[in-house]
């Protein structure tokens, strides 16, 4: 029998795609206050629960959705998103709503773990490097990919279209998809940059352009050290392009990476099979007019 997996949730991820895709006026709490990130997050679990059967699971948090570090790097990491005052550009009812999503958690008895000065992809990262296999991450960002390790069996459930229509991606998933392995992707995304994310990228490098040069040179430190190599074959145009970008590869590469040696003490990672605490379960469920969605939870951890 295949080992069960350890879950790894990108809880951001999927409780932004839970806010946009469930709407407000279809899940309100008595007193009218939204809860439709919260209903559609904990139904998301179910759903990923009962289609991955793991026997342990844990959620990430942002505990730095921007962390300095990658910011004195690179300073436009993400800073489209910041508000005047320099908080993260979150709609009203969905941030009131994560402290609730922490609740069901904890009256759940499921681990949820973040890191100070770090994002979820960081401590994602740590915990499929660490933490014995198999290991599955569900998450909706496509930097993620850089964790999976056929080695370690570590693939991504990628929720891009939502949990019920994953794409289970392992590094032949991957290269047949971007056309780089994932040892290369985020050297490969690092080139192509992403606007979302305030990456750049190498002017007039596309994704196509970046997976030929991860494919043949290998990863940056390959393509770098070709620019100074007349042998290398790197045409004069997109040499040019390249050197004009390399102050940008070689700060926004380590903004890139996900750091796979984050400081996370022993963690419970135990999938539970009943409630910790089925009284607070009971009474959040109430208060927020959830009992639905409590009872789904519980139905499926008890399978």
């Amino acid at each position: 029998m295949d080992a069960r997996p350890l879950l790894l949730i990108d809880s951001a991820s999927l409780y932004f795609r839970a806010y946009f895709g469930v709407p407000e006026s279809a899940a309100k709490a008595p007193d009218g206050t939204p809860v439709n990130a919260v209903r559609g997050f904990l139904d998301m679990l179910s759903t990923l629960i009962r289609g991955r059967n793991p026997d342990r699971l844990v959620c990430t948090l942002d505990e730095s959705w921007r962390p300095a570090w990658r910011v004195a790097l690179l300073p436009s990491y993400k800073a489209h998103r910041l508000t005047p005052a320099g908080g993260e550009d979150v709609p009203d009812a969905l941030e009131a709503q994560v402290p609730i999503i922490l609740d069901f958690l904890a009256a759940l008895g499921i681990t949820a773990v973040g890191a100070p000065d770090h994002e979820a992809d960081d401590v994602i990262g740590t915990l499929a490097a660490r933490e014995p296999g198999p290991v599955e991450v569900a998450t909706g960002d496509r930097d993620l990919f850089q964790v999976i390790d056929d080695a370690r069996d570590v693939r991504v459930l990628y929720c891009g279209r939502g949990v019920a229509k994953l794409e289970v991606l392992d590094d032949a998933a991957l290269h047949a998809k971007y056309g780089v392995p994932a040892a290369g992707y985020a050297d490969f995304a690092t080139l192509r940059g992403d606007p979302s994310d305030g990456l750049p990228g190498v002017a007039g490098v596309g994704e196509k352009t970046a997976a030929r040069l991860v494919d043949r040179y290998g990863g940056l430190d390959g393509i770098l050290a070709a620019l100074d190599d007349p042998a290398a074959g790197v045409a004069p145009g997109l040499r040019a392009k390249i050197v004009a970008g390399r102050d940008y590869l070689e700060k926004a590469r380590d903004v890139v990476a996900v750091s796979r040696t984050v400081p996370i003490g022993p963690l419970e990672t135990k999938l539970p099979t009943a409630p910790a605490d089925g009284d607070r379960l009971m009474e959040l469920a109430q208060r927020w007019g959830l009992a639905g969605a409590a009872k789904r939870i519980v139905d499926t951890l008890a399978r």
